[in-house]
């Protein structure tokens, strides 16, 4: 292993996708590949980074939940990304010294993709989403770790804002990042690995050797090969946390609908 990638990383690549979105699996696979450097966390909880996280917000895995939550991760003046890059660089490793792609993976980072394309003109995107029920059934699992859903407010309440702002910004970067971004759903990945692996390496090359379709590690609380988690997810759902999902769903079909989905009915 490979630890430090000042001066060998050539360009960068941000995997932006809400968090329980399959994101830490696909990272892990990247990570694998014989020219990409990774990172040993997020990139919002590396040290070294400057700008706000999600822990050190408080705001856990509900980032965008509220206007005020999601203006605090969009405010330029609170980022340094000389500074950041240089930390990620101390802290990339990789498998071989032809290393040249950092990948960089990090939820609330799919608010900031315009800040993101503008620091690193390097850059291109990966964003991706996964049905938004079984976002929630994530979300809502964690409980008190998911962060605190505001007064009279239930935590799958909170988990539909949170998601549909997600949703709304990613819909957003597909259009903005055109050619810079490869856009798929956790759906099609889980379907369609190949597939998804080959959109990637057309998007860098240098990834050509990715494998999704494989046994990894996730999170310490699976190690197994890439399956749709969705159903057994969304079947752990109450009707009351179905029922006030659907309700903030309703109201944005159009941003689920963006990505193929849609609220559920009774």
């Amino acid at each position: 292993m490979i630890v430090g990638g000042e001066g060998a990383i050539a360009r960068h690549l941000f995997l932006l996708a809400p968090n329980n979105s399959g994101s830490t699996f696909l990272a892990a696979a990247l990570a694998r590949c014989a020219l990409a450097w990774s990172l040993p966390r997020e990139g919002q909880h590396v040290a070294g980074f400057h700008g706000p996280s999600s822990r050190g917000t408080g705001t856990r895995l509900l980032w965008a939940a509220d206007p005020a939550s999601i203006a605090a991760f969009r405010d330029p003046a609170a980022y340094d990304w000389s500074r950041t890059r240089r930390a990620w660089h101390f802290h990339a490793r990789a498998v071989s010294d032809d290393a040249d792609t950092l990948v960089v993976a990090s939820p609330p980072f799919l608010l900031i993709a315009d800040q993101l394309a503008a620091a690193f003109p390097d850059a291109a995107f990966l964003i991706m989403v996964r049905n938004p029920y079984a976002v929630a059934e994530g979300i809502i699992r964690r409980g008190a770790e998911a962060g605190p859903a505001a007064p009279g407010t239930s935590l799958a309440t909170a988990a539909a804002r949170h998601i549909v702002a997600a949703l709304a910004a990613q819909r957003a970067n597909g259009a903005a990042l055109g050619n810079r971004a490869a856009c798929f759903t956790y759906e099609e990945m889980c379907a369609a690995p190949a597939e998804t692996a080959a959109r990637i390496a057309a998007l860098v090359p240098s990834l050509a050797d990715l494998d999704i379709n494989r046994s990894l590690p996730v999170k310490g609380r699976y190690h197994e090969r890439l399956r749709d988690m969705n159903a057994d997810q969304i079947a752990r759902l109450t009707p009351g946390q179905t029922a006030d999902l659907t309700a903030v769903f309703a109201a944005h079909r159009d941003d689920l609908a963006a990505f193929g989905y849609e609220p559920r009915t009774a």
